[in-house]
């Protein structure tokens, strides 16, 4: 088979852990597939597993290529359907669903490949994950009795942020790689006019998940749905002396705020403090991190009436005491006002004018990639996304706030 460079690197990974992500038509089975015929070359006396979420797809998609891939090479094999299982003079391979985790149980393999792990939902994914790597544990050699690392591997589109983004992106461990492939790379394989079919049938978001293999927020009603880390990122990081822009969001043991620093007429968020207990606390982390910088604090509005330490002291009232310059209205803007203002800095008219550093601003950038609206039209704040990028808004809302047109009534004389 000629391989594109990311199936050929998939194919040929060692790692414990790799993971080929990839859009519609970029060659995801036709990597696993051969990944598993080179473990099964590498290490004959072993078994391997392959996944796939439904009995339908078994039957569609292993009773049919696996096959068809032994008799292309001229090896002899015996399928037995009904305890869904190939047998070869390469070992054994076991076909098994993730539609029911429970029933990953009675079987070792030395390598496995799940196809199409992040369709499931986050939690059966997760839970498929543990199931499938408690499988693993028959100790894999090649015929000269070399020892080879276990191997668990998955194939698969990327469905939002689901569980490959969790464990392959956002906490990625050791042994944890990310293969990424787009369906362009794999033209040569696919009809005509495929490519332009997607194209012209898939919003931008589908497309850029399932043309270029990318995790984009596929959640209907996305709050920010325009923003995008790559073309609203900022290089840019706090200069000596130079006056910072902090919004803030007061929550006991939840507090948020993000520093953002102006490059001309654009906001640039360039450090962010996360689950800090206290408005006490957040006034220390400020003091310590930033001296000799002329600190404005855009806040929260309802803090002039909230307790967060001290009963008879305010947070607005903390912060003022500790010689931070407080920019903040008599009330918050509508929750609506404010997102509109967000959105407008994030993309209109063709510009994109809040910048975010992705390294210095990891949540922030989570949050505004993934809060969703929730079934009363509001944002959600059940996810736990809402205190940093409630924090930015409260500065945009204030700095760079949606100008409504005022229509003025006055009596005609006659």
């Amino acid at each position: 088979m000629s391989f594109t460079p990311a199936q050929k690197a998939f194919v040929e990974s060692t790692v414990p852990f790799p993971a080929f992500v990839g859009g519609f038509g970029s060659g995801k089975t036709a990597a696993a597939i051969a990944r598993i015929m080179r473990l099964k070359r590498m290490c004959p006396k072993q078994d391997v597993a392959y996944y796939l979420p439904t009995y339908g797809l078994v039957d569609d998609i292993a009773f049919q290529r696996f096959p068809a891939m032994f008799d292309r090479l001229g090896i002899p094999y015996k399928l037995n359907r009904q305890s869904a299982t190939l047998h070869t003079d390469l070992g054994r391979i076991i076909f098994r669903t993730m539609d029911n985790p429970d029933r990953i149980v009675g079987f070792e393999v030395a390598h496995s490949i799940c196809d199409e792990l992040d369709t499931l939902p986050i939690e059966k994914a997760r839970n498929v994950w543990n199931k499938v790597i408690a499988r693993n544990r028959q100790k894999a050699f090649t015929e000269s009795g070399r020892p080879v690392a276990n191997s668990v591997a998955i194939s698969t589109t990327p469905e939002g942020f689901r569980f490959v983004h969790e464990r392959w992106v956002k906490n990625k461990a050791p042994g944890y790689e990310l293969f990424r492939a787009k369906t362009m790379d794999n033209a040569a394989n696919l009809p005509d006019g495929y490519i332009n079919n997607l194209q012209n049938s898939y919003p931008s978001q589908l497309l850029a998940a399932y043309l270029l293999g990318e995790f984009v927020n596929l959640t209907a009603g996305s709050v920010y749905a325009e923003y995008d880390r790559t073309l609203n990122a900022s290089s840019e990081t706090i200069r000596p002396g130079e006056a910072l822009h902090v919004g803030m969001d007061f929550n006991v043991a939840h507090g948020a705020a993000v520093v953002h620093v102006l490059r001309g007429d654009e906001p640039h968020a360039v450090a962010e403090l996360t689950e800090v207990f206290d408005t006490p606390a957040m006034i220390a982390l400020l003091k310590r991190d930033y001296p000799g910088h002329p600190i404005m604090i855009y806040p929260d509005a309802s803090g002039s009436n909230r307790k967060s330490n001290n009963a008879s002291e305010s947070d607005i009232s903390l912060l003022k005491a500790a010689q931070f310059r407080i920019c903040v209205n008599p009330a918050n803007p509508a929750v609506k006002d404010r997102v509109l203002s967000m959105n407008a800095m994030i993309h209109k008219d063709g510009a994109r004018r809040y910048r975010v550093n992705p390294q210095h601003c990891p949540q922030l950038v989570e949050s505004l990639e993934k809060q969703a609206y929730n079934k009363n039209g509001e944002p959600d704040k059940e996810g736990g996304l809402d205190h940093i990028v409630d924090a930015a808004g409260y500065f945009i809302a204030y700095k760079y706030p949606i100008v409504k047109r005022l229509a003025i009534v006055s009596s005609l004389r006659m």
